[in-house]
């Protein structure tokens, strides 16, 4: 109605967990009665803040599905060679179907090389070239990234029609910014990708009907970036001057000018958990032929 202000509607994630948790408790309870129990092995290096965190939300999200969950924490300061042999011997384990790793590993681990070794049909967050190829040429087979799917999640519960659309990723690296194009992609939309060299970045990110912010950079995006009735995702994690948590987004600047946007927190971070443990329920379906 005209005079009234038209603000944004904030888009939270957690209907969107609830939803894919509901499912996976309903098929894990299937998987159950015929004496299969999915199993998820978390592999974390020392005791970073920012791991335990998701850990412990990683671990409540498996047990309320059904999903039995262990936890190996490996001294700071294991070798290269220990660490290989860790997830050697988990990959061989077949009770374990989805092993998640996380990353960046401490400096001295070679990531390169260790990626090569995960079990890519137990990799379920894609740390295997594997997988990452399968992301690429649109293999439904594989196990993408848990945070992209997580924002193409997102945007089909809200049903954001992405095909054609044009879509505008700030950010290129491998975690977020690249796997998220390549899924949207697959979804037919129109992918601009965009980073700290792209000329004019605010003009071109305004132009996008639906924005993916990635870039790590607190309250980065404000509301030259966007264009009027965009949809707006949020992936960043910051911290504000302040030391409150923040995206990459200054929400409070563009909510007047988009229809939808994603909060942080409360909103891309709290579907990820869910995929995790969608792509283990999978891993599991796969390994036992189902």
């Amino acid at each position: 109605m005209e005079g009234m202000s038209t603000k944004g509607q904030i888009i939270k994630g957690k209907p969107v967990a609830d939803k894919i948790s509901e499912e996976l408790i309903k098929e894990v309870d299937l998987l159950v009665k015929e004496g299969i129990n999915p199993k998820l092995t978390i592999v974390r290096v020392g005791a970073r803040s920012d791991d335990l965190s998701y850990e412990r939300g990683a671990l409540k999200r498996c047990q309320n599905i059904g999903i039995t969950t262990e936890v190996l924490e490996l001294a700071e300061d294991i070798t290269q060679e220990e660490y290989i042999d860790v997830l050697k011997r988990v990959n061989d384990d077949k009770n374990v179907n989805g092993i998640l790793c996380f990353r960046p590993l401490p400096k001295h681990l070679n990531e390169e090389v260790i990626k090569y070794v995960i079990a890519p049909e137990k990799d379920v967050d894609c740390f295997s070239p594997i997988n990452s190829a399968k992301v690429m040429e649109g293999d439904k087979s594989g196990f993408p990234p848990c945070t992209p799917t997580a924002v193409v999640e997102i945007l089909k519960h809200y049903n954001v029609d992405l095909k054609g659309s044009k879509v505008t990723v700030l950010g290129r690296s491998m975690v977020v910014g690249k796997p998220v194009s390549m899924l949207l992609l697959s979804e037919h939309a129109t992918v601009t990708i965009c980073h700290s060299k792209t000329k004019n970045l605010s003009g071109v990110a305004a132009e996008a009907d639906v924005l993916i912010a990635a870039i790590g950079r607190a309250k980065m995006v404000d509301e030259s970036f966007v264009k009027d009735g965009a949809v707006v995702i949020d992936v960043g994690i910051n911290v504000d001057e302040e030391g409150n948590l923040c995206g990459d987004v200054d929400t409070n600047a563009v909510l007047d000018k988009v229809s939808m946007i994603t909060p942080v927190p409360a909103g891309v971070g709290s579907v990820t958990t869910s995929i995790l443990a969608k792509h283990v329920v999978k891993a599991c379906k796969l390994q036992n032929n189902k």
